[in-house]
């Protein structure tokens, strides 16, 4: 087993791998960028080491900054994290010619799989289904148009080498085809550094629907079930849930067993995430895959019981997976809700800033993965994540009250703007409650000014429940420390613990 683990990235997900090294008796090594220098990761990790400036082509995306700093600390491996170095090839490369470990997948896995078009290609061969659409890149308008004759419209224009949701554009008509091709070429030339494109046909009501895969060196090969992903915006996931609610069982164990084939396809190792798109009639097709764990793993470790960063640094140490595919069950039903400094009623535009109060929910069935702390400053120069929100249930129902109750609990306040109470209008939506959405469900049903409108109505039917409940206690002699029982309101019954979320809101 290794002695340090330099993680090589911020934020929640380095906290995250230092948690995991701290359970196996690893010490770890952080790196920060000057704007990160009091961030919680740094705190957290035994050992810290400055890399650079903020801006992340001269901290964290420095590879030989990084490999000093791991060579300094004496680390015999490095966790990339998600983003940054993750799906990098050369830096896995530089890693293990530096005689350091690379906790990830070989770097001809993550090079087949992150040109989009090869690994369609790739994934075709291997008996993966792959969605309609151009068989290689494409340059010209012209060539566009022939696919789109060919699969018909509405289609997805797509960077060959994107991700993120960067480089997308949904195309319903001959007359917005120009444009959408001057517009994909160029966002993928300027965030990828490659201009190629490709053509998918676009599914009816189409789910995004992804299944982790895990593989050891020893050449087993897993899959622990689906998440579902389809609450997007901009085409980046907002909420994640596994269980999915759409899937079949017989659907469930089809698509597991085309993701391990998809997985020793390219020679996998450690985990990883294949994912699909699904249309109405639960026909599924390979989207791309993931070389890296997924902000999103917590909601599959409530319902498996596996922690998959440890599972990453033990396969990465030579270990053998501890658990068969016939070991591996879903129990319950978790949520994931990512907060943001982010305005919704902007278009989701980042709104970062220092916060001043942060009050974290807790309970039975809730767990948070946060990146910040009170007093801290979420940075203008990286993802403006602040935490990720998970609930856990017996089943659906109570996986979405206990995340009611945990974000009814969560506040944040100070220079910077959140998505909680976009999150709680999702939570609170009968398509949702339904299981009834796909991936246009943000476009289709948020109306910033509708949302908003709707949450001020349920505060105050809170602060008039609770202004009678306490007329009532005083009449009745109670005493003034007495908690405030709970009193119907409009749309049901207000408990205390969701009365003190809402004053919290509308005092900010």
């Amino acid at each position: 087993m290794f002695k340090r683990i330099l993680i090589a990235n911020r934020g929640e997900i380095a906290v995250r791998v230092i948690r995991a090294c701290r359970d196996l008796g690893i010490e770890s090594v952080a790196v920060y960028s000057e704007a990160d220098r009091a961030a919680l990761h740094v705190r957290e990790a035994d050992y810290a080491v400055a890399v650079g400036p903020a801006p992340a082509r001269e901290s964290y995306l420095n590879t030989e900054r990084i490999l000093d700093a791991a060579r300094a600390t004496g680390a015999d491996a490095i966790h990339p994290g998600y983003g940054f170095f993750s799906e990098n090839a050369g830096f896995a490369r530089a890693v293990a010619a530096a005689g350091i470990t690379f906790i990830g997948p070989p770097p001809e896995a993550i090079e087949k799989m992150g040109d989009k078009v090869e690994a369609r290609k790739l994934m075709s061969a291997a008996g993966v289904p792959v969605t309609p659409g151009s068989p290689d890149t494409l340059e010209t308008e012209e060539e566009v148009r022939a696919v789109a004759k060919k699969v018909g419209f509405p289609i997805m224009l797509k960077a060959a080498a994107g991700g993120g949701g960067k480089g997308m554009r949904l195309v319903e008509n001959d007359k917005d085809l120009a444009s959408a091709v001057r517009t994909v070429a160029s966002e993928a030339k300027s965030s990828f550094g490659d201009g190629r494109f490709y053509v998918e046909k676009y599914l009816n009501r189409p789910r995004h629907i992804e299944v982790q895969v895990f593989a050891d060196q020893q050449g087993e090969t897993v899959h622990l079930f689906e998440r579902e992903c389809s609450i997007q915006r901009r085409h980046q996931k907002v909420v994640e849930e596994s269980p999915s609610p759409f899937i079949t069982p017989a659907m469930r164990s089809e698509m597991g067993e085309v993701a391990v084939r998809a997985a020793r396809a390219v020679g996998y190792v450690g985990a990883g995430t294949i994912e699909f798109l699904a249309d109405a009639e639960r026909n599924f097709y390979f989207l791309e895959m993931n070389t890296r764990i997924q902000v999103e793993h917590p909601v599959t470790e409530m319902v498996t019981g596996i922690d998959l960063v440890k599972a990453q640094i033990e396969v990465a140490a030579g270990m053998p997976l501890p658990f068969k595919q016939k070991d591996l069950a879903q129990r319950g039903w978790a949520l994931e809700c990512r907060i943001y400094a982010e305005d919704p009623a902007a278009g989701f535009v980042p709104a970062p800033g220092k916060i001043e109060t942060m009050r974290l929910p807790d309970g039975p069935g809730v767990r948070v993965d946060a990146g910040v702390y009170e007093g801290a400053e979420v940075s203008l120069f990286y993802d403006p994540m602040i935490a990720k929100l998970v609930a856990w249930g017996r089943d659906r129902n109570e996986a979405i009250g206990r995340m009611r109750r945990a974000l009814g609990e969560f506040v944040v306040t100070g220079a910077l703007t959140t998505n909680l109470d976009f999150h709680r209008w999702i939570v609170e939506h009968p398509r949702f409650i339904a299981g009834d959405f796909d991936t246009n469900f943000i476009k289709q049903e948020y109306r910033p000014e509708a949302a908003a409108k709707e949450a001020d109505d349920a505060h105050l039917a809170a602060l008039l429940a609770a202004a009678v409940m306490a007329y009532r206690n005083g009449h009745n002699g109670a005493s003034a420390a007495q908690p405030i029982a709970a009193a119907p309101a409009a749309g049901g019954v207000v408990s205390p613990w969701k009365i003190l979320g809402r004053l919290d809101m509308l005092r900010r």
